[in-house]
């Protein structure tokens, strides 16, 4: 902020520089403002050009003081240029330019609110299946890390709207909230489901006293990360086999998911209210369907063959990853 405010000075000065010129040859030597104007440049740049005609011992002495100052006023403007190319402020300033547009030209992406251990491990699933994303922080020491990973950020208070908005959340597709706060979370929530009503909001919180609050607030989902992580480690002294089994099904990224989401909306026009027998996606892909999400958002397990795949619905399918790459290559 203080390099701005001195290359502010060196503007203001200059101003006043000039002004000071054109008043005083306009009032001593009875000169037009051209002329004045002209005179004025010519003698703070100093490139020798002769004057309009003999100065008289007033001029003269005002011509000089004209030139002292407008050294002055070099000298200041130089100062402040120097410091603020060297403390890095202007390219910084230039990448912070560079780094918005791109984020402004982003569609159907998700913004990640704090890039703690919650939303760091978010972002790196995100990347993981190509997803576009954008992180607001405010941390110094974490934008530097941003900064080395590359990856596209907005540096300032998830809780401000205007850090929101900088990161193009009218034209996202969900936000990620992983504030340590839950009383920070609960803000962000309300503060993006105004500026997007239709976007997916998922939020961390910490007691189980936030959740309604959150919802309420206009969260789609709410996690509790300790909660998760006891219930993980409980189930593994209950029942090993089975979630180990399960962990394997867990998507690392792209290339390695068992389990894929397909919406009824993008399969084949011919299919539209058509059954899951009718799909036949056992024969043709090796992929079993062992989930359906009604559009009235009921979810079955183990759908029956007749299911109807009603619009707006979505089927949950099982499948090596070979088996799924080769249903995203059909349907």
């Amino acid at each position: 902020m203080i390099y701005k405010t001195k290359l502010y000075i060196s503007i203001t000065l200059l101003i006043i520089v000039i002004l000071t010129g054109v008043s005083g040859f306009m009032i001593i030597s009875n000169e037009s403002f051209v002329d004045s104007l002209y005179m004025t440049v010519i003698t703070m740049s100093t490139v020798g050009y002769g004057t309009l005609h003999e100065l008289n011992e007033i001029e003269k002495i005002f011509t000089i003081f004209l030139i002292i100052i407008s050294i002055v006023f070099y000298v200041y403007s130089v100062t402040a240029l120097s410091e603020y190319l060297i403390s890095g402020k202007f390219l910084q300033q230039l990448n912070e330019k560079r780094v918005q547009k791109k984020i402004q030209k982003l569609e159907n992406h998700t913004i990640v609110c704090g890039y703690g251990r919650n939303g760091k491990q978010a972002v790196i699933k995100l990347k993981n299946f190509n997803m576009a994303c954008v992180v607001i922080e405010k941390d110094k020491a974490l934008i530097e890390e941003l900064e080395r990973d590359n990856i596209l950020y907005v540096e300032g208070d998830a809780t401000v709207d205007e850090s929101i908005q900088k990161a193009a959340v009218h034209n996202a597709k969900s936000l990620i909230t992983a504030l340590s706060s839950d009383a920070d979370n609960l803000f962000v929530v309300l503060s993006a489901r105004q500026l997007n009503k239709n976007m997916i909001i998922i939020s961390r919180a910490s007691n189980e006293s936030s959740i309604n609050k959150l919802k309420i607030a206009g969260a789609n989902n709410i996690i509790m990360p300790d909660k998760i992580g006891g219930m993980h480690m409980a189930s593994l002294v209950v029942t090993p086999d089975l979630v180990e089994f399960v962990d394997r099904l867990t998507m690392l990224d792209e290339s390695s998911t068992n389990l894929e989401e397909i919406s009824v909306n993008d399969l084949p026009p011919e299919f539209l209210n058509k059954t899951i027998r009718d799909l036949d996606l056992r024969r043709r892909t090796g992929c079993s369907i062992i989930g359906f999400k009604t559009a009235t958002h009921q979810y079955i397990v183990n759908p029956e063959s007749e299911t109807e795949l009603t619009r707006n619905s979505n089927l949950i399918v099982l499948g090596r990853p070979n088996q799924i790459r080769k249903l995203r290559e059909i349907l």
